[in-house]
């Protein structure tokens, strides 16, 4: 399939330009956060993070999330990558395919990883037009995942992380929640608890998402976006005008597009996501001042 790159051109004229976050750090291998260094990966499933009530059933329930951490690291202060899952915000879980494998491949090169669950809606959303439940269910996928980032950060001496660098990743509408949450983090919102932590990110990282709320600002999070030309449930279109708000705005933020790609083609692109990801966090996140 023929790629074509918006807003980030082909690895060799962003080295023209001087487009760092997307170079590959340099360094003999192995080296920490670009390669893989550890060999296998502990999981504590089931954390709770925070609790919020459902809209439906009006019912208060537990935020659960599954961390991911480098087996035998003695590392105490790495980057966290918060991921969040796809379903149309009715669906899904955080054990969805993508998730773990990339919450898995990033624990290997020494990030801690945490796999969020987040309210859901029965009507969710639909690719036909927004209703009033697929608002409500948006509003509440973002104040969960900002709750995790105040859990995080509230807890990072026991998740062994740098509560100042947080990276929030999702795909389809686990996208679309983590670029809300990097460029909208000031409301507190519904979800969880530590309302004395900041829910700022340092990144945002998105396949086939988009920017649905918030106002953009300077002090807003760097992001990455990737997308499918022919993707019809979350058009292009709307990808497009996230980079060029976030430009407009005085942010960094990259756009990978995919000629006649559909929605989240993941298996198709996996090495590139995770490689443009790698770059992308590495350089975004300072991780070569650690």
């Amino acid at each position: 399939m023929r790629r074509t790159f918006i807003a980030v051109v082909i690895a060799a004229a962003l080295a023209l330009v001087g487009c760092k976050p997307l170079l590959v750090p340099p360094g003999d291998a192995p080296l920490r956060y670009r390669d893989e260094v550890f060999a296998s990966v502990t999981k504590t499933a089931d954390i709770t993070y925070g609790t919020a009530v459902r809209r439906d059933t009006n019912a208060e329930v537990s935020l659960l999330a599954d961390v991911y951490a480098p087996s035998g690291d003695t590392a105490v202060a790495r980057p966290l990558i918060i991921w969040v899952h796809g379903g149309s915000f009715k669906g899904g879980s955080k054990t969805s395919g993508e998730i773990v494998d990339q919450a898995n491949v990033f624990a290997k090169k020494g990030y801690v990883s945490m796999s969020i669950n987040y309210r859901l809606s029965p009507q969710g959303c639909a690719a036909s037009g927004p209703t009033t439940e697929c608002v409500l269910a948006i509003i509440d996928a973002k104040h969960d995942a900002q709750a995790a980032v105040r859990y995080a950060k509230a807890n990072a001496a026991a998740l062994g992380i740098d509560p100042n660098r947080i990276a929030i990743n999702g795909s389809s509408a686990g996208a679309i929640t983590a670029l809300n949450v990097g460029y909208d983090a000031t409301e507190v919102g519904t979800g969880g608890s530590n309302p004395g932590q900041s829910s700022d990110v340092e990144a945002a990282v998105s396949l086939s998402g988009a920017r649905l709320m918030g106002t953009l600002d300077a002090d807003d999070a760097p992001s990455l976006l990737f997308h499918g030309t022919a993707d019809v449930v979350v058009p292009y279109a709307w990808a497009e005008a996230t980079t060029t708000d976030a430009k407009a705005a005085g942010l960094e933020s990259y756009l990978t597009a995919w000629d006649g790609a559909t929605h989240v083609p993941y298996a198709a692109h996996r090495t590139e996501i995770i490689d443009q990801t790698t770059n992308f966090l590495y350089w975004t996140l300072a991780l070569d001042q650690l």
